[in-house]
């Protein structure tokens, strides 16, 4: 299956964000039943304009995702003259920024209908948002890790699993109880600490003077 995408560069103009404001408000209370229709009729455009924008359903949809996923960055750094304080504040400020997005009402309607509708055949969202979230922002944060590495300051030998580890440990068990109903609350300071933490062990686990063939243990 081929997923739609939309450049990472391309920022939707001011109309195209009350679009996909549209979609995100139509998924919390619709899910699935969520049509092109009733998207034009909540953002008061035509179909028309649409279907010009995004090509159809699945290509609006992978715009929202993706929409959704450029708020999640490493921040600015000097690639040539990265240190030590510079990777830290990278890497803390990408864990914020993915907390602040999976806790919201919006992200989490959104994976709940991509996850319900990921093994019944109905839709594409659920290849749609592992394309255009969590495979992109992969993509956003391994050069900052390999920038580490070429820097001395990080030690490891696939920048995709010491990615993954970084994210397991930003993320713990919060995005499935998030998705089961729990009700846990996540404030500025709790991400804030929760970010420095996972930041720390990841530090820890994968910092200079670690083996590269057991960082990631």
């Amino acid at each position: 299956m081929q997923i739609a995408t939309i450049p990472s560069e391309e920022a939707p103009s001011e109309r195209q964000e009350a679009v996909l404001d549209a979609v995100l408000s139509l998924l919390v209370e619709q899910g699935h039943a969520l049509t092109m229709t009733a998207v034009a009729r909540r953002a008061s455009c035509s179909k028309e304009t649409l279907y010009k924008w995004y090509g159809d359903r699945d290509g609006l949809l992978a715009a929202t995702v993706r929409w959704q996923a450029s708020k999640v960055r490493a921040g600015n750094y000097d690639a040539q003259h990265l240190d030590s304080s510079a990777l830290r504040e990278s890497l803390q400020g990408f864990a914020v920024n993915w907390l602040a997005v999976i806790s919201s009402r919006t992200s989490i309607a959104l994976n709940r209908v991509a996850v319900g509708g990921a093994g019944s055949g109905r839709d594409a969202l659920g290849a749609i948002v592992l394309a255009n979230g969590r495979f992109a922002i992969g993509e956003r944060l391994k050069p900052v890790l390999e920038a580490g590495r070429a820097a001395g300051l990080l030690a490891f030998e696939d920048a995709e699993e010491a990615f993954r580890t970084f994210f397991g440990l930003v993320g713990r068990d919060v995005q499935i109880r998030l998705l089961l109903g729990d009700a846990m609350a996540l404030d500025e300071a709790e991400i804030e600490a929760d970010a420095r933490r996972a930041t720390n062990q990841f530090l820890a686990l994968y910092g200079a003077g670690k083996s590269p063939a057991r960082a990631g243990y």
